[in-house]
């Protein structure tokens, strides 16, 4: 009887898998089909080499060369401004250095190049508030007073000591001096900002690039970088000059 038991067992486990073969569970087979399917197609194209359209680099060689360039350019520009401001700083806290005439440039009726002021003179602080300037040739002497005034830097008022020396007495930084200076600093950080925004201009013409295109995309984050930089300068100085005033 046993026997006939196993027998009788074996059978149904045995005719069980042929149902289910034969007559598969609804919604069974479509289930392994399914994962075969999304496991092709992360074959074919993984989803982890696949990359935002906001992360692709530029693969033109055209185009990488001419952001290679006007990023230059750019960054060339955003460390002039910020030479300037430093200088600006240095006379809004009271600290009396050369760089305060770095933006200086003089032109001699020799040359067709604009020289900076360290280039035709030496320049020197006496008693840590008055600027002196050696000139190195003594006919260039006028050229020189020409290129100061015409720097239009606040409160530099150059007075000539000799044929070779000019002095220029830095007074103390007050709350109307200070407001000055960032003020024409403002004005300073608009021109650069044009000068970026124009840079960003030549470089997409040059290029004509597609609408849409990745190019323009990295052209203008490149441009609202540049900007940003010089946003952040600005307010460094008014941060630092306010509160050198607030001290006063």
């Amino acid at each position: 009887m046993s026997v006939l038991r196993q027998i009788a067992v074996r059978a149904f486990k045995y005719l069980s898998r042929v149902a289910v073969l034969v007559f598969p569970v609804p919604g069974a087979a479509t289930r392994p089909r399914r994962k075969n399917r999304i496991l092709k197609s992360s074959l074919l194209c993984p989803t982890a080499d696949l990359v935002p359209g906001s992360k692709q680099p530029i693969t033109d060689e055209a185009a990488r060369a001419e952001y290679a360039k006007a990023d230059e350019k750019m960054k060339a520009a955003v460390e002039w401004y910020r030479k300037e401001c430093a200088a600006v700083e240095s006379r809004a806290t009271g600290r009396v250095t050369p760089a305060v005439l770095d933006s200086v440039r003089v032109k001699l009726p020799d040359s067709d190049r604009e020289f900076r002021l360290d280039e035709v003179a030496t320049v020197g602080v006496r008693d840590g508030s008055t600027l002196l300037i050696t000139i190195f040739e003594e006919e260039t002497m006028k050229h020189v007073e020409k290129g100061l005034y015409d720097s239009k830097l606040p409160n530099i008022v150059p007075q000539k000591h000799d044929s070779r020396t000019i002095k220029i007495p830095i007074p103390k930084p007050t709350v109307e001096s200070n407001t000055a200076l960032v003020t024409a600093a403002s004005r300073k950080a608009e021109d650069v900002r044009v000068q970026i925004r124009k840079l960003h201009q030549a470089s997409l013409k040059r290029g004509n690039y597609k609408k849409h295109s990745i190019e323009l995309e990295e052209f203008q984050k490149l441009t609202d970088r540049h900007i940003g930089d010089v946003d952040k300068i600005v307010a460094d100085l008014k941060k630092t000059t306010n509160s050198n005033s607030k001290k006063k």
